[in-house]
């Protein structure tokens, strides 16, 4: 264990806060590597007695002398403590060489799972208040990938908050991406929920020095792919070998129409469909994901859809609009229909709504406020990023100009 902590005691002073005497506060900042806490020595000096350099009082007056004694005599104490611990194979953090020191118990010190658990058992009693149970799932998936982490990079089932620092987060990011497989995306989001955590535990005042303060998350922009008018012609159209493609592709088609993300389409039912004050028929529903209301115009292929699902045994059973399976098994389906219908994607249920906001809505001249709501979207900034213009509507739109602006040679 000695070879593997770096150990260093600074004593310092804080100039810039001068008490009414002109006296400066004189601190301690235990480091053991890389990670440090710090304490008030409850001692503080005038400014032109201290020497920043050696860390200690100038002069052999009284006062200088006492000051250094007091110093010396931490320091023993303190390297005591860390031989002590050292040598009963203790794990040493700053924080608890420092409470070992002030003789405040260390065994309650939080841990990095111990804490994630109870965030996770918080948030659990609080599904459909404000948490979906979807987000709740998120945060126990990425529980468990945090455990087997820890597992494999220290050997341990548990750490303390106080041993994490930004190499932690890194090998977290490089764990994400080498050993689970993820994208930079996915492993960001993996991240991001980890970063809760540490937040709450700087907060409640577990963890003194943030790991995350040099890491930046970032995003990468990915295009998710949309299908043609072309591609959605051939998949509305394509005959299904199955009844269950059958299905999958029109609870797709569905979306492609609608928006619909994939968990607000499985909660459909017929009290969502209502009269607008157009005369026409409506979707009126809420978003699970934000809460936010949809309102969606019922086009005739939707509602030739709905009609077709009417008598279905699922339907009616469960009082839904469409047999909609979940989004794993319909992702897996979707894959298949894709090959059947020729169509270079890897097709998924989010597609259909990127579809739905540039195929059928956005470069057909629908404007990008009224496909916003339709999408349910809080702010127009995120309607943009499906905001794609296809070379077709782009050809459209600049159609005039090519006899406006011309010259003969």
């Amino acid at each position: 264990m000695e070879n593997r902590n770096t150990f260093n005691l600074l004593f310092f002073a804080i100039k810039k806060r001068v008490n009414k005497k002109g006296e400066i506060p004189l601190y301690m900042r235990i480091t053991i590597n890389g990670k440090k806490t710090e304490m008030s020595m409850h001692r503080s000096i005038d400014a032109k007695l201290w020497n920043t350099s050696s860390g200690s009082a100038i002069g052999n007056t009284k006062i200088s002398k006492d000051i250094n004694n007091y110093i010396m005599s931490v320091q023993t104490s303190i390297y005591d403590y860390f031989k002590s611990l050292r040598e009963k194979e203790i794990e040493i953090t700053p924080s608890i060489l420092k409470n070992r020191y002030l003789g405040i118990k260390e065994d309650n010190g939080k841990k990095v799972i111990q804490l994630y658990q109870e965030h996770n058992d918080k948030i659990k009693k609080l599904i459909n208040i404000d948490y979906s149970p979807d987000t709740v799932q998120r945060y126990e998936t990425s529980l468990r990938h945090t455990q087997e982490f820890i597992k494999q990079k220290y050997k341990k089932d548990d750490l303390y908050l106080e041993e994490l620092n930004n190499e932690f987060i890194v090998d977290y990011e490089v764990y994400f991406k080498t050993v689970r497989k993820c994208s930079h995306n996915t492993t960001m989001k993996y991240i991001k929920n980890f970063k809760k955590i540490i937040r709450i535990a700087i907060a409640n005042g577990h963890l003194t020095i943030d790991p995350f303060a040099n890491f930046k998350l970032t995003l990468k922009k990915v295009d998710k792919g949309f299908l043609t008018e072309e591609q959605l012609d051939t998949l509305i159209n394509k005959k299904m070998a199955t009844k269950r493609l059958e299905q999958v592709r029109d609870c797709f088609v569905f979306s492609c129409f609608t928006g619909l993300a994939h968990s607000d389409l499985k909660l459909l039912s017929p009290k969502n469909i209502v009269i607008g004050t157009d005369g026409a028929y409506w979707i009126k529903t809420h978003r699970k994901k934000t809460g936010n209301s949809v309102s969606i115009p019922i086009f005739p292929i939707s509602q030739r859809l709905i009609d077709k699902y009417k008598t279905n045994e699922i339907c009616l059973t469960q009082n839904v609009l469409l047999p909609v399976l979940s989004n794993q098994k319909m992702n897996a389906y979707l894959k298949e229909i894709a090959e059947v219908c020729d169509i270079p994607l890897n097709l998924t249920s989010h597609i259909a709504r990127h579809t739905f906001a540039t195929t059928v809505t956005l470069n057909n001249n629908v404007s990008i406020e009224s496909v916003s709501k339709m999408l349910g979207h809080s702010s127009i900034s995120m309607t943009k990023i499906y905001a794609r213009l296809l070379d077709k509507r782009v050809g459209h739109d600049t159609s005039h100009l090519h006899d406006k602006f011309d010259i003969e040679i």
